[in-house]
């Protein structure tokens, strides 16, 4: 299947006039652009269920409409401790991404019967093994091992460094020590591979490089299930993301994983064949001008994790003509941007921010409005605003 490529595109129309009189700095939903979004993502992903990954959502009741909707199934947790809140809260299937080495999350899981039918933990080294069987329940707590999904050429190592587990024969090896162990039940294999998913297509290197790993991961997924499942009786292979759904996925994978594509930060601007479209925002009004030409707005240092630079800062997008201040960035109490923009801007008017990544704009809000032809249509609380923080 080939999309066109098309640029996300910066104006959501009544978006702006939505939040008129409502206090800021603002978090805000597009309903529209991010119910396209909901639609491209499983278009893409054909007929492979998509499990949505929370990191990118942060936002409970957001998860539950996306769950409700066609296509979309499971949770695909950051942390154990919000995977148990989660599975309390109704959420039936969900996938803790990363080991966890927080032992009264464990020991919840394993003595509860409900949360040990609902959660499945991610291991990938024997020392992941002991702290479960450390919990000591006696009653096996389901289990997925996480594989190494990076492209490796020779002493280079391209992708991101997760897993301990890399090629077939180390998975096999794993899922006989899972297997000789009375407190864990292994169900499921992950591969992600973030060096596709995660990395914007901006040249023909990068590109290159993606086929080569996709050509990789279609023998090794393969070759590394056959023998996983010598030692046990998988019910789920999870792949992918949302820059990578579109992907010619073998037959050993059974569903995807994704989440950013929901809100489509500034991080996903550049991926071929997708059609994704810019759906949450985050406002902050005016309360200064120095100069006509400077406009600073209130807060606004919400910066993005990863490799810190221009990539990982805010982008006023609204009104256009303006920019960040390179020697001054975007502050934690105060945003100063210069422009033709910031000429027209008075104290009180709203400038209009697209964050980097996805979920993570929520840790600095308590809830998030959701927008719909210009008027604001609920308001979600954020898990922040539930008073819950994983990270």
């Amino acid at each position: 299947m080939k999309l066109p490529l098309r640029k996300a595109r910066q104006d959501p129309g009544a978006v702006w006039g939505a939040v008129s009189g409502v206090g800021a700095p603002v978090a805000v939903l597009d309903l529209a652009a991010c119910e396209h979004n909901i639609a491209e993502m499983r278009s893409r992903a054909r007929e492979l269920p998509i499990r949505l990954a929370s990191k990118s959502i942060r936002v409970r009741g957001v998860l539950d409409k996306v769950l409700a909707e066609p296509g979309y199934h499971g949770v695909l947790s950051y942390s154990a401790a919000e995977a148990c809140w989660l599975a309390r809260h109704g959420v039936d299937d969900v996938l803790v991404a990363y080991p966890t080495v927080d032992t009264a999350a464990i020991g919840e899981i394993a003595a509860d019967e409900e949360l040990r039918a609902r959660i499945t933990l991610m291991v990938d080294l024997p020392a992941h093994l002991r702290l479960i069987e450390a919990a000591g329940s006696g009653r096996p707590v389901r289990v997925c091992l996480d594989v190494d999904s990076s492209l490796e050429i020779g002493p280079a190592h391209l992708g991101v460094h997760r897993s301990s587990v890399h090629t077939a024969r180390e998975a096999g090896e794993f899922a006989r020590l899972a297997a000789d162990s009375a407190a864990v039940e292994l169900v499921g294999l992950m591969f992600y591979d973030a060096q596709i998913a995660g990395l914007q297509d901006t040249g023909p290197a990068i590109r290159m490089v993606k086929r080569k790993s996709a050509d990789d991961l279609r023998v090794r997924r393969q070759e590394v299930r056959a023998a996983v499942e010598q030692h046990a009786e998988l019910e789920l292979v999870n792949a992918g993301g949302t820059g990578s759904l579109h992907a010619d996925w073998d037959a050993s994978v059974t569903e995807l994983a994704a989440g950013s594509g929901l809100f489509t930060p500034t991080s996903f601007d550049a991926y071929d064949e997708t059609d994704l479209r810019p759906a949450a925002y985050f406002a902050s009004p005016v309360v200064r001008k120095p100069r006509p030409d400077i406009a600073v707005t209130f807060s606004g240092g919400y910066a993005a994790s990863g490799v810190a630079g221009p990539s990982r800062t805010p982008r006023p997008v609204h009104p256009e003509g303006l920019s960040l201040i390179r020697n001054e960035g975007a502050g934690e109490v105060q945003t100063p941007l210069r422009g033709k923009a910031a000429r027209r801007l008075e104290v009180g008017d709203l400038v209009w921010f697209r964050h980097a990544k996805a979920g993570e704009m929520c840790e600095r809000f308590n809830e998030i409005l959701l927008v719909r032809d210009g008027e604001v249509q609920d308001r979600l609380p954020t898990y922040r605003g539930e008073g819950k923080n994983f990270g």
